[in-house]
């Protein structure tokens, strides 16, 4: 698995071109490192579904800048949910890290988590993977390109192209049908989809970017 950290070229592109690249890398933070298996985009003023859609906010800020950086929001009141910035300042693209596989450091994993769950569960869905991780709004706007950093996106092993599949998002309303989730077929860690059956397409390949 390859442990060299993405740098913020790799981010610098639109989300819906970042994401399926995003599907077999790996985030780190805390002690804890999670495959992803699934991802879905979010392309700011231009997409009614995402958080940046009406502008910026305090909320949103983190959008607004630089790629590579780490947007954190909290939401239905109990949960919070990570996304990795994309494109440069002003533009608000973003991915959101829907669910993953934990490759490392499973103890903490489950004691974040605080319940008993089989082990693909650990971080199927949003809210699970960004508490496995430890993420809470304190890590809003971390960059995780830098040298160091608290929270790294590293290469791992990219998903293969012909396995990847994409869909309607789940979650939203506005915007919803837009084939802008990533998924890795056939993986256990990947979340239900409680919507609608999502229209199984063949993801294109996205270049490598890094």
């Amino acid at each position: 698995m390859g442990d060299r950290l993405l740098d913020r070229a790799f981010f610098d592109r639109p989300a819906p071109e970042v994401a399926p690249d995003l599907l077999g890398r790996v985030v780190s933070h805390g002690g804890v490192a999670i495959r992803l298996t699934e991802v879905e985009a979010y392309n700011g003023a231009l997409d009614p579904a995402s958080h940046a859609y009406r502008g910026r906010t305090a909320r949103n800020a983190v959008m607004f800048g630089p790629p590579g950086h780490v947007y954190v929001y909290f939401t239905y009141g109990m949960h919070f949910c990570a996304n990795l910035v994309c494109l440069g300042p002003g533009t608000a693209s973003a991915v959101l890290l829907r669910a993953g596989e934990v490759v490392e450091g499973e103890a903490a994993a489950r004691s974040r988590r605080g319940e008993i769950a089989p082990f693909r569960d650990l971080a199927r869905g949003p809210a699970r993977l960004c508490k496995a991780l430890g993420l809470s709004r304190e890590h809003d706007g971390l960059d995780c390109c830098a040298p160091g950093a608290p929270i790294q996106v590293l290469e791992g092993d990219p998903a293969d192209p012909s396995a990847i599949l994409s869909g309607p998002r789940t979650g939203v309303s506005a915007g919803a049908d837009t084939p802008w989730r990533f998924w890795i077929d056939g993986d256990p860690t990947v979340s239900p989809y409680r919507s609608h059956a999502p229209r199984r397409r063949r993801a294109p390949a996205s270049p490598a970017g890094s």
